[in-house]
């Protein structure tokens, strides 16, 4: 397991603060030990709640497959019905959407191997991830990825109350693998899958998925 290149800065600011904050303490509070020692130990807390937020592990897809469709994230799932998608697709689709909390990996994995053929970032506002609304009014991505047979899975990172970033690596017309990084949100947001109709679900909903590892769906032959 490593560190994603996303935390490198915040990570290098809070050990310095971290340092500072417990060198400090141990230099003008040495005469009382209880707040020097809960000082202390706040600084490690929140810069092992960072390290632990920007961990980056080493994934290896186990069920790689045309047929499927794998978690493009870790967390819980959270929706699962047929919906309109009205931005690119156009069509009723089946909609899985996974929440993801300030504690989960928040790197985001191609689900499919595919093209990527359409991106688009749409500012927003920053409603808790689970409101209804959050998929149309939050600061979001939409990212298209068609397959080889032409199918199109289309993937909506969603930012939450406390997500204020999200970062999104796709290139137009870049052929992803399944399992390939294609982005990443910071501090607890969701990611929506929005699949063919026929295609058959494999999670139930309030299940917990882990990216590159989790079947969401299984695709029939077009």
């Amino acid at each position: 397991m490593t560190i994603h290149k996303e935390g490198y800065t915040l990570l290098t600011v809070t050990t310095i603060l971290a340092a500072t904050v417990s060198g400090l303490a141990v230099y003008f509070l040495a005469d009382y030990p209880v707040i020097m020692y809960l000082l202390i130990a706040i600084s490690l807390f929140f810069f092992f709640i960072i390290l632990q937020f920007f961990r980056k592990p080493n994934r290896h897809i186990e069920n790689a497959s045309d047929e499927l469709v794998l978690a493009p994230c870790d967390g819980k799932v959270v929706v699962i019905e047929k919906v309109f998608e009205p931005e690119f697709l156009k069509e009723e689709v089946m909609q899985v959407s996974i929440f993801m909390s300030p504690l989960n990996v928040h790197i985001n994995f191609a689900p499919v191997n595919g093209k990527s053929i359409f991106y688009k970032y749409h500012p927003g506002k920053f409603l808790v991830a689970w409101h209804p609304k959050s998929s149309e009014e939050n600061e979001r991505t939409t990212t298209v990825f068609e397959r080889a047979d032409g199918r199109r899975i289309l993937v909506r990172q969603i930012a939450g109350a406390l997500a204020k970033r999200i970062v999104n690596y796709t290139e137009q017309d870049k052929l992803y693998r399944q399992g390939d990084e294609f982005g990443f949100i910071k501090f607890g947001s969701r990611v929506d899958l929005f699949l063919p109709l026929d295609a058959e679900i494999m999670v139930n909903l309030e299940q917990k998925s882990t990216g590159n590892r989790t079947v969401i769906a299984r695709l029939n032959k077009a």
